[in-house]
């Protein structure tokens, strides 16, 4: 199993326990726990090793003295979410939900014409991010306005995303798919008034 694989594995199986899987209390502590730790490289904060780090397959792990390209995106992935959630029921409104892409998510936000540029310029700086630390940072603002308009996002696509824009081959492919899927131009609903007989 490729490692792409793996972290689609294991992300199903995380959003699926903390979705569903787990009591009332212990999900709302770990939601809390995960909150804290959006913005912060994996490893500050301790408190949350659990909640990213059990059941990884071993083979994400990463050495020593390095954090591995599948723990950062696994772990951004993991706080973003429960950034996302805070404040919805995580069993009828759950903000991961499986085929929207960050860009097709971006893109919900356009209601007007004049919302494009405004959120072309939120959304921008994420795919034009150096490095894993800055894009999880530009990415908490993004999932700040998603959040606001109750906009979920497919945490799994996002985590494997994030884990290919680490390597340089595929750093450019995925951010070309997050803007094919922001661009997309909405298309007009005509809606005609039923005919009366």
């Amino acid at each position: 199993m490729g490692t792409t694989d793996q972290i689609i594995r294991f992300m199903h199986l995380k959003l699926n326990w903390l979705i569903s899987g787990l009591p009332d209390n212990t999900a709302r502590a770990s939601f809390a726990r995960l909150r804290r730790g959006a913005g912060h490289i994996p490893g500050e904060i301790p408190q949350i090793w659990g909640d990213f780090l059990l059941d990884l397959p071993d083979e994400l792990l990463g050495t020593k003295t390095k954090i591995s390209a599948a723990e950062w995106s696994v772990y951004i992935a993991l706080t973003l979410f429960a950034m996302h959630q805070q404040g919805k029921d995580r069993k009828t409104q759950p903000m991961h939900k499986e085929g929207i892409s960050l860009g097709a998510a971006a893109n919900r936000l356009i209601q007007t014409e004049d919302d494009r540029q405004r959120i072309a310029n939120r959304f921008y700086p994420v795919a034009t991010a150096s490095d894993t630390e800055e894009l999880s940072n530009r990415l908490r603002g993004l999932v700040t306005l998603l959040k606001s308009e109750d906009i979920p996002l497919d945490y799994v696509m996002l985590a494997k995303d994030l884990y290919l824009f680490q390597h340089p081959d595929y750093n450019s492919s995925v951010k070309l798919n997050w803007g094919r899927d922001f661009c997309r131009i909405k298309k007009a609903v005509k809606i005609t008034a039923p005919e009366v007989t």
